[in-house]
């Protein structure tokens, strides 16, 4: 696992949600944030997100796109080096023990439940659903949690079985102890229900202004987490500002 060393002190960390956060906002503004953390020594990035590793591989491939230094992937239940997107086994071995293999056996479970459509992605310690929140039944849910496992739900449109415990926010914080980032540095930024855990954590974040209308009901009055009125992108460069994480570069 690489370390967190640095030839220069770190400034930010940013531990962000792609869809709709990194990756929103207009060209101009994702053009404003990309190449203010590409040009600097002081940024230290972390793509936190549900999508696999296939992704991450072409959205890498984009050009000025900026290189993480790591990547949770898998909504929490995967973590990668940014470079090579190999498993860092120290920091999945609590992941992959609570998972204990479970999915075949979680997917027997649930099949035919109403509501319910398996993604077709395979995942390492996760399954991963679409659902219709019209058909999706309580019971369905409690069938999930009756096995020790979680469910989490967000957008209206995705449902994920995860390990007791495991989600983008503890895994999260996983990695900032394990490599000794300075935690009064890191900004977690997010706009669905499957961020709310990251703002959890106690971290500074900001919902950016196209933020799912349940997690933003879900954070009302959390004072270490702010609501920019701004999509994606730009909400994020807002919140470096807001919080002062690099005041000297960001007007």
């Amino acid at each position: 696992m690489r370390g967190a060393a640095q030839t220069h002190p770190l400034n930010l960390v940013l531990a962000t949600d792609l869809d709709g956060t990194f990756l929103g906002g207009s060209t101009a503004q994702r053009r404003a944030l990309y190449e203010q953390i590409n040009s600097r020594d002081d940024v230290l990035l972390v793509f936190v997100t549900g999508r696999d590793r296939d992704f991450i591989r072409a959205l890498l491939r984009e050009p000025g796109m900026p290189q993480p230094r790591y990547v949770i992937g898998d909504v929490g239940t995967s973590v990668f080096d940014g470079e090579t997107l190999a498993p860092i086994p120290t920091l999945e071995a609590e992941i992959a023990a609570r998972w204990n293999n479970a999915g075949a056996r979680m997917t027997a479970l649930l099949q035919g439940e109403p509501g319910l459509r398996l993604q077709p992605t395979p995942f390492r310690h996760r399954l991963s659903y679409y659902y219709d929140p019209a058909l999706l039944q309580d019971s369905t849910l409690r069938k999930v949690e009756a096995e020790g496992f979680d469910v989490l739900t967000s957008a209206d449109t995705y449902l994920d079985v995860l390990p007791r415990g495991i989600a983008k926010g503890p895994t999260l914080l996983r990695l900032v102890h394990a490599l000794g980032l300075p935690a009064d540095r890191v900004l977690t930024a997010g706009d669905t229900m499957n961020d709310l855990s990251l703002f959890q954590t106690g971290l500074k974040g900001v919902a950016v202004g196209n933020s799912e209308p349940r997690l933003v009901e879900a954070l009302r009055d959390w004072p270490e987490t702010y609501r920019s009125a701004l999509p994606g992108a730009a909400g994020i460069l807002d919140a470096i500002r807001h919080f002062s994480l690099l005041p000297e570069a960001v007007a």
